[in-house]
């Protein structure tokens, strides 16, 4: 039976994990979990989980109350108290569904501990994905996409050359506001950008899905997760997100993955470490079928942020480690109603063309540019607020 680290337990993807370890009880057991501020599903998950004894939670006062309450349980708290639940935890795999920077060295601290990571934390590859990768060629540790659109393309290309791909097609659903006249931009509140038309998720991934932020991450993420150059990867809309992605071949036949807006398919998938169930291959991938679905291009203009996919592919460096500080910090300022919708783009253009740049950063540097330009966008985020 697998030892499971669940890391973002009481977050979308981390409460529809433990929904798969229950379903596979023989197969997977939940021997730890972080839950950040949820304590309240902590007494909970102590009583429906004989075997869970590690926590993390993220403030010091939660800790030493929980601490004190169950003493035959192991709790931990804050950033640091993640790195020590990975090294202590008695556990096969971490799934690490942290959402943002957060969740970076908890990435590198598994695999350097060679364990198996189920990867739902797509800043861990924008942010560092020539460490994360510099790491599994020197054997530590195994890595598997949770994400729903790698998956597919994982699927699509098993039993198949990578060097046959003539193109990787990446499927968005083009968020809220596909269709809206760009000039109704400048009106959008947090509420609208929060009513994703497919998917039910957090709240930074549901923003960052209407202005294509997070297909400009996915596009990074297919890059390292499959080690095709930025050219050969294209996102498409699909509005119904039936398709989760394609890979055409230069033979010219082309895959889909195909199925319902289901994270807990793909998080299988990671647990199950990309083994299909049958011995023919995935039975949710069709073969030359794309007449029967209807897609849209991407439109580069109206959602410009997704352009920063090549820039940053092309940089490298600590570029991706900017881009994400800062568009986090413009997410969250826009949920708190601080800026406009259309300031996320302005601002983040002033960054990105202002920070310093670094070509071969180590981790600590990576933690320095992060820090700096969650500084430097604060500031503004103060001079443009509303």
């Amino acid at each position: 039976m697998k030892q499971i680290l669940l890391l973002g337990g009481s977050g979308s993807i981390g409460t529809q994990t433990i929904d798969v370890i229950n379903k596979y009880s023989t197969r997977f057991n939940l021997a730890g979990i972080s839950v950040g501020n949820r304590t309240e599903i902590v007494e909970e998950l102590i009583k429906k989980s004989a075997n869970l004894n590690y926590f993390c939670l993220k403030n010091e006062k939660d800790y030493l109350y929980f601490k004190a309450k169950y003493p035959n349980k192991h709790f931990y708290f804050g950033d640091n108290g993640l790195i020590q639940i990975i090294q202590e935890c008695p556990c096969d795999m971490v799934v690490n569904a942290l959402i943002g920077f957060v969740g970076f060295l908890p990435t590198i601290e598994a695999l350097k501990l060679d364990k198996t990571l189920c990867l739902s934390n797509k800043e861990s590859l924008v942010v560092g994905g020539e460490i994360v990768n510099k790491i599994l060629r020197e054997g530590k540790g195994k890595l598997y996409p949770i994400d729903s659109e790698h998956v597919a393309i994982a699927k699509c290309l098993y039993g198949k050359d990578k060097s046959d791909i003539d193109k990787i097609l990446i499927t968005a659903s083009g968020g809220p506001f596909f269709f809206l006249d760009e000039k109704e931009f400048r009106n959008i509140t947090p509420e609208d950008a929060l009513k994703h038309p497919t998917w039910s998720m957090g709240q930074k991934i549901t923003i960052d899905s209407s202005t294509m932020m997070n297909k400009c991450f996915e596009v990074i993420e297919a890059h390292y997760l499959f080690g095709v150059s930025g050219d050969k990867i294209e996102p498409i809309v699909d509005r119904k997100s039936h398709v989760h992605s394609m890979v055409r071949f230069k033979n010219g036949d082309t895959y889909l993955q195909v199925g319902p807006s289901d994270m807990r398919i793909p998080i299988y998938y990671a647990l199950n470490e990309s083994r299909p169930d049958d011995e023919n291959g995935f039975n949710d991938v069709e073969k030359n079928t794309t007449n029967k679905y209807e897609f849209y291009p991407m439109n580069f203009e109206k959602f410009p942020l997704i352009n920063y996919a090549w820039k940053c592919l092309e940089k490298g460096g600590n570029y991706g480690a900017a881009l994400n500080a800062a568009n986090e910090e413009l997410v969250y300022a826009f949920l708190n109603h601080q800026i406009k919708y259309m300031t996320i783009s302005s601002i983040l253009d002033k960054i990105m063309k202002a920070f310093s740049f670094i070509e071969n950063p180590s981790i600590e540097d990576l933690v320095k540019t992060d820090l700096e330009i969650r500084k430097l966008t604060k500031e503004f985020i103060n001079s443009d607020a509303i």
